[in-house]
C-alpha cells in the first residue's frame, strides 16, 4: 500500500478527531463578525476557498480567499487564516511576515517544527493528520472538518459518508476514462478544484474544474465517450441530462461534498496504479515548495 492510500483510509478518524477538537479553538479561529482572509497555496488554498464560501454563508462575516502569493496588502482584514500542512511554504511565510503586527494570523499547520509556529500570531497544530505522500489528501480535508465544525456544520453523517467513499466500488469504467471534469456550486468550486489538482498531481491525467452553471458555456464542449464529469453537490437542473447526451459518463455526487473527494482522491490513486505511477512521489513536485532567496 502506498503511503497515500494509508492517509486517504484515515480521514474518517482524523475527522472525528478534528471536530471535537474544534470546540475548544474558539478564540483562535476567526470569530462571528471579523472581516477575514484565508490563504494557502496549491491544496490548501482550494480549501481555503471552500471555507471562505462557507463561512460567509453561514452568517460568520466576509470572507475572502487568496492564493498567498496574491494577496492583497492594501486591504484591511480582522484576521487572516493561513492553512500550511508543512509549515514551511515560502509564499505562506512571507506574507505571514508582511503582516506581523498589523493583521491578526492564524495559522493550521501539520508540523509544530516548522517556521510558521513563530511565523504566525497563533497556532493550530494537526500533527495527527501529517503526511508522507507528498500528494495531499487527510490534512486538506482534516483542516476543512476542523472549520466546519467550528461553523457548526460538521455532522457525524459526513463522516459515515466518508466511510461509505471508501469502502463501495469506484463507478465502472471510471477508471479507464481520458479526461475528467470536476463540477462544484458554491463551497464545492473549491473541492471541484482540489479533486482536478488531485488527479493531476497523482495520476497525471488531463483534468479540468468549472463552477458547474459555467460548464455550458463552453468547457461541455470536450465532453464525449471517454470522458467523465464529475458533480460535487446537487447539480443544476437539465445537466447531467446534457452530459449523458455528449456521450460522457456522469458521477453525480451523492455523499457529503467532502466525501465525494475522498471519492476523488482514490480514483487519483486508482488511475496511477493502472498507469503505473507512484502516486507518492509526482514528477516535478516536492512536498513543499521552499525558494531560495
Amino acid at each position: 500500500m502506498t503511503h497515500v492510500e494509508d492517509e486517504l483510509n484515515s480521514q474518517p478518524e482524523c475527522w472525528t478527531r478534528a471536530a471535537v477538537e474544534a470546540a475548544g479553538l474558539g478564540g483562535v479561529l476567526p470569530a462571528p463578525g471579523e472581516r477575514v482572509a484565508v490563504v494557502g497555496c496549491g491544496t490548501s488554498y482550494f480549501m481555503a476557498q471552500a471555507f471562505a464560501v462557507l463561512r460567509e454563508g453561514a452568517g460568520q462575516g466576509e470572507t475572502d480567499a487568496f492564493a498567498a502569493s496574491e494577496f492583497p496588502l492594501a486591504r484591511t482584514y480582522d484576521r487572516v487564516l493561513a492553512l500550511t500542512r508543512s509549515g514551511t511554504t515560502t509564499e505562506v511565510l512571507d506574507l505571514l511576515g508582511r503582516l506581523k503586527g498589523r493583521t491578526r494570523t492564524t495559522a493550521i499547520t501539520a508540523d509544530p517544527d516548522t517556521p510558521v509556529m513563530a511565523a504566525a500570531d497563533e497556532v493550530v497544530v494537526l500533527d495527527y493528520a501529517d503526511e508522507r505522500s507528498v500528494v495531499q489528501t487527510r490534512f486538506a480535508t482534516t483542516a476543512l472538518t476542523l472549520l466546519r465544525a467550528h461553523l457548526g456544520l460538521h455532522t457525524d453523517a459526513a463522516v459515515a459518508d466518508a466511510r461509505t467513499a471508501l469502502a463501495d466500488e469506484l463507478p465502472e469504467g471510471l477508471v479507464e476514462c481520458g479526461q475528467f471534469t470536476f463540477l462544484g456550486r458554491g463551497w464545492t468550486v473549491g473541492l471541484a478544484n482540489e479533486a482536478g489538482l488531485k488527479m493531476r498531481e497523482a495520476s497525471l491525467s488531463w483534468t479540468e474544474a468549472y463552477p458547474a452553471m459555467e460548464y455550458r458555456h463552453g468547457p461541455i464542449s470536450v465532453t464525449t465517450r471517454g470522458t467523465a464529469t464529475w458533480m460535487f453537490g446537487e447539480a443544476p437542473e437539465g445537466l447531467a441530462e446534457q452530459v449523458r447526451a455528449t456521450g460522457g459518463l456522469w458521477i453525480e455526487g451523492r455523499l457529503d461534498p467532502l466525501a465525494e473527494l475522498v471519492r476523488a482522491q482514490r480514483l487519483a490513486v486508482a488511475v496511477a496504479a493502472a498507469r503505473g505511477l507512484d502516486p507518492d512521489q509526482p514528477r516535478h513536485l516536492t512536498r513543499s515548495v521552499i525558494l531560495a532567496p
